[in-house]
């Protein structure tokens, strides 16, 4: 999941160095307004791919992950429900 996370960023961080560099070296040319247009939807992708790779997936077992204060655990397991095994 993680490498997938990643390859969606860089796809879209290398999709925005595109649009700079076609925006100013060879849209300029034939239309600025289209330029400036591509430049702006290109800064927008930044925060899009920062949300993007830092997303949690269904597999990501963070947050029942036992945190290390028995009592603590204790109290989270008996507001969701679960019973656990005394050692």
């Amino acid at each position: 999941m993680y490498a997938r996370r990643r390859r969606q960023y860089f796809a879209m961080m290398g999709t925005c160095i595109v649009l700079f560099v076609l925006a100013w070296a060879v849209v300029r040319l034939w239309s600025v307004p289209a330029a400036v247009a591509m430049c702006v939807v290109a800064m927008l992708i930044p925060p899009v791919a920062a949300m993007v790779a830092n997303r949690r997936g269904p597999e990501d077992r963070w947050w029942d992950d036992p945190s290390g204060d028995a009592k603590s655990d204790e109290w989270w397991d008996e507001l969701d429900g679960k019973k656990r095994r005394q050692p």
